[in-house]
């Protein structure tokens, strides 16, 4: 591929080795996204049947989602990562911006109780979604301002926190908790790797869980989605319905599937099939080993990321390290939750499984965040080989230096 159409700062350099994508993890996610295409088929055919669809209504709108995200992908491709960390912090506003507009009266759609989504016609944007990026680039861009006194000092490491805990609020207005626990997990495992001393993580995560157990029971409906996981067998065709029916599901798959296309569970009997809980209908489908093969994209996924960050940190782009270790956060926890969801193993969250579960919202972001990952890759390894791309960090120090 000739990469000067996708990335016009390229450096050129008659004879030398110039570098490349990270082709290994662009297979990995297009191979997600495609069985998630695949799987979106199969499980969203009787819903859409029942609604007076076409068949194939849920995949198509899938493959136009995925086609706007790869188009936007390759946009967000082109953009230098100076310019999203000097944009980090309109990156945060627009983030509360879009959050708080949604709990406006006429603006946001309400679906099943919850506001959490603006019509644009084409699709609903689900605004948790963008935000949970925006929120990332934020917070990489202010621990390499402020990353000293974030480290050192109580107060500096609250400052990054009141913001989020605006976006976190607004939230749990919609609500979204699933979401708000994705942004704020993320949120303190950037702090992490960026040097915070564990003790304040300790004092946080007491306040942080003394407040999510009040609101657990305060809010009937939260209370009744944490203790039902513990025993769904107790009230299977009430409370335990979707739990019970997963774990139906995933019993059903055994070692190598009932068949692309033959899942029984699928057929209204487990809700939100081409959704919350597309991971029941590929194990039911392709068994265990169709699992494994989906936990193996996932797992080479996240450790691609964070050695990525890795590098990037060793070669002093500290925001891209940040925004990478960020970013394989969000899509590993966002998985591990939506798993362990379908296993019984978490409460009721209605968090999409990334680049699988139908949505406009989730893929357009994730295709966002591969785009994103793959800029940092390219830029990392401009710098490791010494090589001036006009977009990195490191290489306008280094024309500073010079001059």
């Amino acid at each position: 591929m000739n990469l000067a159409l996708l990335l016009p700062d390229i450096p050129r350099r008659r004879g030398a080795s110039l570098p490349q994508l990270d082709y290994a993890l662009l297979t990995a996610f297009v191979t997600l996204a495609s069985i998630g295409l695949v799987m979106v088929a199969s499980a969203s055919m009787p819903v859409a049947e029942r609604l007076g669809f076409g068949v194939f209504h849920f995949p198509l709108r899938q493959s136009v989602y995925l086609l706007m995200g790869l188009l936007l992908g390759l946009g967000i491709l082109r953009i230098p990562l100076a310019w999203w960390q000097r944009s980090s912090l309109l990156s945060v506003l627009l983030a509360i911006g879009l959050l708080a507009a949604v709990l406006l009266p006429g603006v946001g759609v309400e679906v099943n109780g919850s506001t959490r989504w603006i019509n644009l016609g084409v699709f609903r944007l689900q605004v948790s979604e963008p935000a949970k990026l925006l929120v990332m680039i934020y917070l990489a861009g202010y621990l390499v301002r402020h990353g000293e006194e974030v480290r050192e000092s109580a107060a500096g490491f609250m400052k990054p926190l009141g913001l989020l805990a605006i976006a976190a609020l607004l939230l749990l207005m919609e609500p979204d908790f699933g979401a708000t626990v994705v942004m704020m997990t993320t949120a303190l495992v950037m702090m992490f790797v960026a040097g915070v001393r564990l003790w304040k993580f300790a004092a946080l995560i007491l306040l942080t869980g003394m407040a999510f157990a009040v609101l657990a029971v305060a809010s009937p409906y939260r209370l009744e989605r944490l203790t039902t996981f513990l025993n769904p067998w107790a009230d299977p065709f009430n409370s335990g319905f979707q739990l019970t029916q997963s774990l139906i599901a995933i019993g059903r798959g055994e070692w190598l599937g009932v068949g692309l296309g033959a899942s029984i569970q699928k057929l209204f009997y487990l809700p939100e099939a081409h959704t919350d809980f597309v991971f029941a209908v590929l194990a039911e489908e392709m068994g265990l080993i169709g699992v494994l093969v989906l936990l193996g994209l996932y797992a080479f996924i996240i450790f691609r990321t964070y050695s990525i960050a890795a590098v990037a940190e060793r070669g002093g782009n500290l925001f891209a390290a940040y925004l990478a270790y960020g970013i394989g956060t969000w899509i590993g926890l966002q998985a591990v939750i939506n798993i362990g969801v379908n296993t019984g193993l978490l409460p009721t969250k209605g968090l999409t499984l990334p680049l699988m579960s139908y949505g406009g919202s989730s893929m357009l972001v994730s295709c966002m965040a591969v785009a994103i990952l793959l800029r940092i890759d390219y830029e990392t390894r401009c710098t490791v080989e010494n090589v001036s791309a006009t977009g990195t960090e490191p290489a306008r120090r280094r024309r500073r230096r010079a001059t």
